[in-house]
């Protein structure tokens, strides 16, 4: 039962992030192929890296291609939507970022939670290693997808992205030692959806320093 809600949490995952990733694209004018990697990488790119850490070879998004045809049907569907309503798209362009903010949100909570979940499978022990890896999992393929679209990650600047992902990432670790199952996951998940979205309405981030005026 936990397995299958696993794995539909993931194809969640991997679909919000493709259209964030797609959305982000289109924004930079990439064409067609462009729309469908940067789709890619975003929502698959975090998965990944995580097994890389984790000494899963070759990484299960290879191992399954679910997750990559997922992400291309998605990447195309959000394309074809977009590409038929130009107008409309431009004309609604600031709804078009409160979309991009809330797949994004989803798609990072869910892999922050499925990147601890395949940790602890594979006998990981590590408070560390766990919560690293469910934040890498959750924050890599936006990184990936930043630097080609060439920005600097959202993580490195704005919206306390990544600490949104570790006090998420770690309600869920810690409930897990607690109650095991469903509960864990969906107090997790919403932990670091609803934090994510708090910052971003209210405009919170981390300190910085201005060089420039």
């Amino acid at each position: 039962m936990e397995f299958n809600f696993i794995f539909i949490l993931e194809i969640i995952g991997v679909i919000s992030f493709a259209v964030s990733g797609s959305i982000l694209a289109m924004e930079k004018e990439c064409d067609l192929f462009g729309v469908i990697v940067l789709g890619c990488i975003t929502s698959i790119g975090g998965g990944i890296i995580r097994d890389v850490i984790l000494g899963i070879h070759p990484p299960m998004a290879f191992q399954d291609p679910i997750y990559a045809i997922v992400s291309i049907i998605t990447s195309l569907v959000t394309f074809i939507i977009f590409y038929k309503n130009q107008i409309t798209v431009q004309k609604y362009i600031k709804k078009l970022d409160y979309a991009n903010l809330f797949f994004d949100s989803v798609g990072l909570a869910i892999f922050v939670v499925v990147g601890i979940n395949t940790a602890i499978q594979y006998g990981s022990t590590s408070t560390f290693l766990i919560l690293f890896t469910g934040l890498i999992t959750g924050v890599g393929g936006g990184i990936l997808r930043d630097m080609m679209a060439t920005q600097i990650p959202m993580v490195l600047r704005k919206r306390i992205y990544a600490v949104a992902a570790l006090i998420g990432g770690s309600t869920y670790y810690f409930l897990y030692l607690l109650m095991p199952g469903t509960i864990a996951i969906i107090i997790g998940t919403l932990t670091t959806i609803v934090i994510r979205l708090l910052a971003a309405y209210y405009k919170w981030n981390l300190p910085r320093v201005k060089l420039h005026q």
